[in-house]
């Protein structure tokens, strides 16, 4: 104990940029027992994202204005790290020697691999316009395509052909359609492999933490760096760690734990990333298709990565894998996944330090879980299984697909059910319910295959189901079987937020594999009935912390730990000295002001903003995009929204997937300015790339929800308040209607060097003139 006194006694003040953090970037420690306590977050714009972004790719060119030693100290030095930053530390380049990086530190990062999908040619397009010509390091990019595989248009066989051609002129790894989904190539071929990170253009990225493997998503201009650099820039995020207890009962499956944590813990670890722990007898109870599934879905949870231990769980998989790599002439599995590799690995593991520290701790305890089920149309709203039964919904469509639970492991548990139901019918499979279509699909062609020898799929098959080729398609709302208005699907895919799997009309829920199962039998949503209730159970066991019995030690160091989130809080917070003027380049406004039109929902989504029909389109016209633009949220956005007016929204705005376009489509209905509460990280990745300026304000949230609480619920409100940044000032001036209040709050600086980014037209225009300046002077 006195060992983390004394840390704390010397640990030095980190030392924050001037400005405020970015908008999606959330103080360094945040404590759950701290919400009670009255102080205010500041105000934040997305600048320091963006001088990140600019700092990083500057040091790309040799050009880095960032001081790393005068941030480095002995103290520093002695921090333990979490296994986020132990891996972070192999793949960030730039760092001083003996420097150890931790939660907050910006980066630039080069990291094992980057995968991109069918979004591949629109990559492309910006790594060329770029001024690039050749890939940095072709062994470090894998090209998959599976979204929108079903699509034999000529338009979409063209860019699939492009696609194919780029890869192989650069020889790049390339996986064809029909393959399977990319997440579960780069875990399968070995490309995500434990103790290394890998970025991928797609916001399920996580999925590779099942295995060890850091995943984190980047967005189309990130890869397009990635492509001509090998880098991008990067923030490592507070880590939170779950602790997980007991064991999973019959019945219970890692899709239950990952549907209850978003809804029993719903926001408390947006932006950060997870680090899974427990004893051996816990963590073995969930097998290593389960921690995909579990990891996959942290990105609904809001987090930035999920990460699993290297542990002889992974270890006896990892072993299988190997030997089964060896067994195959026809493809290129065994040249990464070996008998000598794993040894390597498991010779010295990597793991956290025992005294790292953690921004949050929540624990599970999963012996206490039942069977879950997400939605109707919200991944945060999560309803045990049997109190939903009981309401007797009726499914008129069920998907065993996507990246999720498609895997031969998932196949078998619906069939199971099915062949369970063939013991009281004669050994015949029975047939789904009148009315009801069930789809299926595989992760992959290897996990089908997988799928038929063992008889699985066939049995799915004989009880009706329809297959699909391995790829997204309805996970993402592209293809065959996409829900009807008024119609109600569950699915054991990742998302279920309105018009995403069809229609905005329709509702979808998410579960297991052998809940939809069920549920395509019996005509209702329904489980299998292997769980039982247990006697006296009273509910799902969870909260903050580690779950273990209370001691001196542990409340001494929760309390150290709400000290220093405490400290961290009011350094970000507080006003101090006057700020100095901002710098005003040239022809950049001093000021951007607008009526305020408000869109009132908390964790609205990508999907809401830009609908996934259109997302894989690459000839969508301005207009068109304009006119899309909030279509899932409020079809009549696009009559009441008007050029110049300032989009308000709640909290977690633009949360989901990675497509660039939920920022492009607002620009495109030209709207020059977002504020919210807080926003998705990946948005704002997306926003400042795209020169879609954005400032967090949660006080002017919650001034537009007290204020119009008593009227007549709207989607799209234009509120006849205007709002004014003061860009040279950094602060706003809301003013409440013509004859309402006015009052001002400070915001974080927009500095010099990003508003050239965004006058440049975004971070690729940027790029392309940097490129240019140093071909220039070089010659």
């Amino acid at each position: 104990m006195a060992r983390h006194l004394c840390a704390l006694m010397r640990r030095p003040v980190w030392r924050r940029p001037l400005l405020t953090p970015s908008v999606a970037l959330p103080t360094r420690r945040i404590q759950p027992q701290l919400r009670s306590i009255a102080t205010p977050f500041a105000p934040r714009s997305l600048s320091t994202t963006a001088i990140a972004q600019a700092e990083a790719l500057n040091s790309q060119q040799g050009t880095s204005s960032i001081n790393f030693s005068e941030i480095e100290t002995e103290a520093e030095k002695r921090t333990p790290q979490t296994l986020t930053e132990k891996i972070v530390q192999r793949y960030a380049v730039g760092l001083p020697e003996g420097k150890f990086v931790r939660s907050g530190d910006y980066i630039s990062l080069a990291p094992q691999y980057c995968m991109t999908h069918d979004n591949s040619w629109p990559v492309a397009t910006k790594f060329m316009s770029m001024g690039a010509t050749q890939v940095h390091n072709r062994k470090q990019i894998v090209m998959t395509l599976d979204h929108d595989v079903q699509n034999t248009s000529e338009a979409n066989l063209k860019k699939y052909k492009q696609i194919e051609t780029f890869a192989g002129q650069h020889g790049i790894d390339f996986y064809p359609a029909g393959r399977g989904i990319g997440h579960q190539v780069m875990v399968e071929e070995g490309y995500a492999w434990p103790g290394t990170m890998a970025v991928a253009s797609d916001s399920h990225s996580n999925h590779y933490g099942g295995v060890g493997c850091l995943g984190t998503a980047v967005v189309r201009t990130d890869a397009a760096s990635i492509w001509a650099t090998s880098r991008t820039w990067w923030q490592i995020p507070p880590v939170a760690r779950v602790t997980l207890t007991g064991t999973l009962p019959v019945g219970v499956t890692g899709k239950d734990v990952i549907v209850a944590l978003c809804g029993l813990f719903n926001s408390d670890v947006l932006n950060h990333a997870i680090e899974f722990t427990g004893s051996e007898e816990t963590m073995s109870s969930l097998r290593v298709d389960s921690r995909m599934t579990i990891a996959n879905m942290t990105t609904e949870w809001g987090a930035l990565t999920g990460l699993f231990p290297i542990d002889r769980t992974l270890e006896r998989w990892l072993r299988y894998k190997a030997t089964e790599a060896a067994m195959l002439d026809d493809r290129t599995t065994r040249e990464r996944i070996t008998h000598e590799r794993v040894d390597e690995l498991f010779a010295n593991p990597l793991k956290a330090d025992p005294d790292a520290q953690y921004a949050k701790q929540l624990y599970l305890n999963l012996s206490t879980l039942s069977p879950y089920v997400s939605g109707p149309n919200s991944v945060k709203v999560a309803t045990p299984l049997n109190e939903l039964v009981q309401q007797n919904i009726k499914v008129n469509r069920a998907y065993i697909v996507s990246c999720t639970n498609s895997r031969a492991s998932d196949i078998a548990a619906a069939a199971k059910v099915f062949k369970d139901a063939a013991k009281e019918n004669n050994d015949v499979i029975p047939k789904i319910a009148d009315g009801v279509q069930l789809y299926i699909a595989a992760a992959s062609a290897p996990e089908q295959e997988a799928a038929e020898a063992a008889g699985d799929w066939q049995a799915l098959l004989d009880a009706g189901a329809q297959p699909l080729p391995a790829g997204c398609g309805p996970c993402i709302g592209l293809g065959k079987g996409l829900l009807e208005p008024g119609e109600v699907g569950i699915s054991a895919s990742n998302r279920n937020f309105k018009g995403r799997m069809g229609s905005r009309d329709a509702k979808a829920y998410l579960a297991s594999p052998e809940v939809v199962a069920a549920s395509a039998l019996s005509g209702l949503i329904s489980g299998p009935g292997a769980y039982q209730v247990p006697e006296g159970w009273s509910g799902v066991e969870h909260g903050f912390g580690t779950g273990a019995e209370p001691s001196t030690e542990s409340a001494l160091d929760n309390m150290i730990q709400q000290m220093e989130s405490l400290i961290d809080r009011v350094e970000s917070s507080a006003g101090g000295e006057e700020k100095a003027a901002t710098e005003i380049l040239p022809g950049f406004p001093e000021k951007i002001s607008g009526e305020i039109v408000f869109c009132d929902m908390d964790n609205l989504d990508t999907d809401n903003i830009y609908p996934g029909k259109l997302t894989y389109q690459d000839n969508v016209s301005k207009e068109d995009m304009a006119l899309a633009c909030m279509m899932n949220y409020d079809p009549s956005f696009k009559e009441i929204a008007k050029p110049n007016d300032i989009l308000v929204s709640g909290f977690n705005f633009g949360c989901g997937s990675s497509r660039e376009q939920a920022a492009t489509a607002i620009l495109a209905k030209k709207i020059p300015l977002v504020v919210a509460g807080s926003f998705g990280n990946i948005f704002s990745r997306n926003s400042i790339n795209n020169a879609l300026m954005g400032l967090e304000v949660p006080r002017l949230v919650e001034r537009l929800r007290a204020t119009f609480a008593d009227s007549e619920r709207q989607s799209t409100r234009r509120t006849g308040w205007t709002l004014t940044w003061d860009v040279k000032r950094s602060c706003v001036e809301v003013r409440e209607g013509e004859n309402g209040e006015s009052w001002t709050e400070q915001v974080g600086e927009l500095p010099a060097n990003v508003q050239a980014i965004i006058a440049a037209g975004g971070l690729e225009a940027w790029v392309k003139e940097e490129v240019k300046k140093a071909a220039t002077q070089s010659s």
